[in-house]
C-alpha cells in the first residue's frame, strides 16, 4: 500500500508533466492534441479525461487526479492517457492568473473597462474564461473554441451524456447555428493576427476562427457584456437550460443574430490588415457568408419568432453556408450559365467538359458567377465552383490529387487574357475585384498534382 500511494504521488507531482502522466506504467498511451482558439490562448491550463459509460449507457469523464499541462505560446496542447485509443475524451481548459489571449478582434480588444488591448496583442483572462471540447481519440485532435463549448453543452442535455453519438449531432447543430460547413468544428482555427503566414487557410477555417472571434468582439459593440466570459456564460446557459440560442435577442440575452452581424464585421475590418490578396479574397467570401446567413436567421425570426431549435434547422430547412444545396436563379445564354446564390459554394449547375492533352488530365470545375448585391462591390465578381470528381477517362479523382485551380477572366469571352492561380483545392469560392464599367467574362481550370491541367470550364459572365 505504502507502494501504491507512492505512485500516486509521483503521478501528481512530478516536474514533468507528460512523463509523470505515464510513469510506472507499462501499458500504452495516446496523445491527444489541439488547440485553444480564441484568439491564441497562452498559458491556459488543459486536462483531459476518457468519456466512459456506465451501465445505463450515460456518458460521462472518467475524472483523474493529474496536474494540467499548459498551452504553448501558438495555442496548441499534448496530452497523454493512459489506454488504448478506443473511446472519446473531454478536453477542458481553464484560465488563472498567468493565461493570456492574443486579441483577434480588429482593431482593438475592449473588456472589463480596461484600457483597450490592440489587434495582435496579448490580454489577461479572468478565471471564469473556460473552454471544453470532445474528440475521438483515434483522431487525435481536439480543439478547444467558444463553439466547441457550446456542442459540449448542448450534449450534456442528451440522455446518454457525452456519447459519441451526443457531441457528434451536436458538433453538426453548432455548424448550422453558425453557417458552417459540415465538420468545420474539427478544423484547426487560424491565427486570425498572422493571416499573412497562411496563404493556404480555406475560407471554412477562416469562417470558424472569425465566428469564434464574435463572442469578445460583441463586448467592443455592446455594453451590456464586460468580457467575453459573461459572454460565453451567457450562451453557454441558454444553450444548457433550453438547448437553444435566442434567434434575436430580448435585450437580456446574447442573440445568434448579434454574434453572426459581428463576424461580417470582423471579416471585413480583418481584410485592411492583411497583405495577402488571396486572404483578403477569402475574408470577402466570409463576410458575404456571414451576411447571408443573417439574412436567414431574420427570415425564420420572421416566419417562426423562435429560437435556434436543437436540430439546428430552420424553417426553410436551409443553413446558409453548409453543404447543403441552396436555391438558385439560373439564365442561360451563348456564354453559359450565370447562375445568382448566396455565396455559399453550395452546388451549382452546368454541364462538366472533359478534355486532355495528355491522357491523364483532370475533369473541368463547374463554376458559375454569384451576384450578392449587398455585400459585394459594384466593380467586383464572386465566383464560386464545384471541383471534379473524376478525370477525363472516368477514374476517380480524389481531392488530395488536385493542386488548386485558375481562374482565368476577361472582356471577351474569347481573349480570357488575365488569370488567377489558387494553390488549394479546399478553395471553392473566389472574389474578383476592381473591375472596370463592361462586360467581364470568367472560367477556370484545374491542376492536378502532377502539373496536368483540365480544359476551361464553360464561360460565365457578369456586368458590371
Amino acid at each position: 500500500m505504502i507502494l501504491l500511494s507512492g505512485c500516486g504521488l509521483d503521478i501528481n507531482s512530478g516536474d514533468s508533466t507528460t512523463a509523470a502522466q505515464s510513469q510506472g506504467s507499462e501499458e500504452p498511451t495516446v496523445a491527444i492534441a489541439g488547440a485553444a482558439m480564441k484568439g491564441v490562448i497562452q498559458q491556459g491550463l488543459v486536462t483531459a479525461n476518457r468519456l466512459i459509460s456506465d451501465k445505463d449507457g450515460y456518458y460521462a469523464p472518467q475524472r483523474q487526479a493529474a496536474k494540467p499541462v499548459l498551452t504553448a505560446d501558438d495555442g496548441s496542447y499534448e496530452w497523454r492517457l493512459r489506454g488504448k485509443a478506443d473511446s472519446w475524451a473531454l478536453v477542458e481548459l481553464q484560465a488563472d492568473s498567468g493565461t493570456r489571449m492574443i486579441c483577434d478582434v480588429a482593431p482593438q480588444c475592449e473588456q472589463n473597462s480596461a484600457e483597450p488591448v490592440a489587434f495582435g496583442q496579448p490580454m489577461s483572462l479572468d478565471s471564469n474564461f473556460s473552454l471544453r471540447g470532445a474528440g475521438d481519440l483515434r483522431l487525435e485532435t481536439v480543439n478547444l473554441t467558444p463553439l466547441t463549448h457550446l456542442a459540449v453543452a448542448l450534449a450534456e442535455r442528451s440522455a446518454n451524456g457525452l456519447s459519441p453519438d451526443s457531441l457528434s449531432g451536436t458538433y453538426q447543430t453548432v455548424e448550422g447555428w453558425f453557417g458552417l460547413a459540415a465538420g468545420s468544428l474539427r478544423l484547426t482555427p487560424p491565427d486570425l493576427t498572422r493571416l499573412d503566414e497562411a496563404d493556404s487557410v480555406s475560407a471554412d477555417a477562416l469562417q470558424v476562427a472569425i465566428a469564434n472571434a464574435a463572442f469578445l468582439a460583441l463586448v467592443n459593440n455592446n455594453a451590456q457584456w464586460d468580457s467575453i466570459s459573461e459572454v460565453l456564460t451567457d450562451a453557454t446557459i441558454q444553450v444548457a437550460e433550453t438547448g437553444q440560442i435566442s434567434l434575436m435577442g430580448d435585450g437580456t440575452n446574447v442573440a445568434l443574430a448579434d454574434l453572426i452581424t459581428v463576424a461580417a464585421v470582423q471579416a471585413a475590418e480583418l481584410q485592411a490588415t492583411v497583405d495577402s490578396s488571396i486572404i483578403s479574397q477569402r475574408l470577402g467570401v466570409v463576410q458575404s457568408r456571414n451576411v447571408h446567413h443573417f439574412k436567414t436567421v431574420a427570415d425564420v425570426y420572421e416566419d417562426t419568432d423562435t429560437s435556434v431549435a436543437e436540430t439546428g434547422e430552420t424553417a426553410n430547412d436551409t443553413t446558409e453556408g453548409s453543404n447543403n444545396d441552396t436555391t438558385t436563379d439560373t439564365t442561360d445564354d451563348n456564354t453559359g450559365s450565370t447562375e445568382e446564390t448566396a455565396g455559399t459554394g453550395g452546388d451549382t449547375t452546368g454541364d462538366t467538359i472533359a478534355d486532355t492533352d495528355t491522357g491523364t488530365d483532370t475533369s473541368e470545375p463547374t463554376t458559375t458567377e454569384t451576384t450578392v448585391e449587398e455585400t459585394i462591390p459594384a466593380n467586383a465578381a464572386l465566383l464560386s465552383w464545384t471541383a471534379p470528381l473524376t478525370r477525363e477517362n472516368g477514374d476517380s479523382l480524389a481531392m488530395g490529387e488536385i493542386a488548386g485551380f485558375e481562374v482565368v477572366y476577361g472582356t471577351s469571352a474569347e481573349i480570357l487574357d488575365q488569370n488567377l492561380a489558387i494553390g488549394d483545392a479546399s478553395v471553392d469560392e473566389l472574389l474578383v475585384d476592381e473591375l472596370t464599367e463592361g462586360t467581364w467574362y470568367f472560367a477556370i481550370r484545374t491542376l492536378d498534382t502532377d502539373g496536368n491541367r483540365s480544359r476551361l470550364s464553360e464561360v460565365v459572365h457578369k456586368q458590371i
